[in-house]
């Protein structure tokens, strides 16, 4: 079965983790967001109670 055999899958594997580690995840750490998060503190929205018909 050549399913089995782990010489090309493991060459492949090994060169995209190789790609990823040194090529590609270096680049997306740079990365830096257009709209960075604010500091605001959130509003707690006051609830209104629902008003049952059948109560």
């Amino acid at each position: 079965m050549p399913q089995l055999n782990p010489n090309p899958w493991f060459f492949i594997m090994l060169i995209s983790w190789l790609t990823y580690s040194l090529i590609i995840q270096p680049k997306i750490s740079l990365f830096i967001p257009m709209s960075p998060p604010s500091n605001k503190a959130s509003a707690i929205p006051s609830p209104t109670p629902w008003t049952w018909p059948w109560t």
